[in-house]
């Protein structure tokens, strides 16, 4: 891997996800695909987009039973995906599962808080702990599932790695000094979350809402 940015394509339009996958290419480590883009192209624009020859981060965050996450993962096994994600807070046996029907050599790592929750959410969520100890506690209970990694904010990354030396670390809510936060209340510049301890940097809209966005994946590559 030559880059260790992830471009976000939250997009339904497959077009554009290739259009703009063409244009990064030379520039980014891999893709980022989620729920919408999976719900209105399927496996089939997941393999269009493997033909592009970047790895792929099929990002469905994974949360029902154990057996039922299992069987879901086990059915996209011929993608092949690079990295995929579950909810941590699934449970240990679902986690433990989730690992087991992975591909041999994709990565399997667990969302621990949304980087568009803060305390108060939680709260609202019965959850009393701060973001930060949440995430932490999860972080625990992923690296005892077995699983690779975890996804968590470039504000924990650093006491999740320093909890978990050899995990793999995923952080979203990336932005550029001057980029807008938007829906992200817990961000921090690419520059912070790779010394913090990111494995990978996931960049969504600070790439691909660019008036150019091979211009802007190279102006964030060069802050690494």
């Amino acid at each position: 891997m030559t880059s260790r940015i992830f471009v976000a394509l939250d997009t339904p339009d497959l077009e554009r996800a290739k259009a703009i996958a063409q244009r990064v290419h030379h520039h980014v480590g891999g893709i980022k695909l989620g729920l919408e883009f999976f719900m209105a192209n399927g496996r089939a624009g997941v393999r269009e987009m493997a033909e592009l020859g970047l790895p792929i981060f099929l990002d469905l965050k994974f949360h029902d039973i154990p057996n039922t996450v299992a069987k879901a993962i086990m059915a996209l096994r011929p993608l092949e995906p690079a990295i995929l994600t579950v909810h941590a807070a699934g449970g240990r046996s679902m986690l433990e599962d989730a690992k087991a029907a992975a591909p041999t050599g994709t990565k399997v790592v667990a969302v621990t808080t949304l980087t568009s929750l803060d305390a108060r959410d939680l709260a609202s969520i019965g959850c009393p702990d701060d973001p930060h100890d949440q995430v932490l506690r999860l972080t625990e209970l992923a690296m005892k599932a077995g699983v690779d990694g975890v996804v968590c904010s470039g504000a924990e990354v650093a006491a999740a790695k320093a909890l978990w030396p050899k995990g793999f670390f995923v952080v979203p809510g990336v932005r550029p000094a001057n980029g807008a936060a938007g829906d992200q209340k817990r961000v921090v510049t690419p520059r912070q979350a790779l010394d913090a301890g990111a494995s990978i940097l996931v960049v969504g809209r600070p790439i691909t809402q660019a008036e150019d966005p091979d211009t802007a994946a190279r102006e964030i590559g060069a802050t690494l």
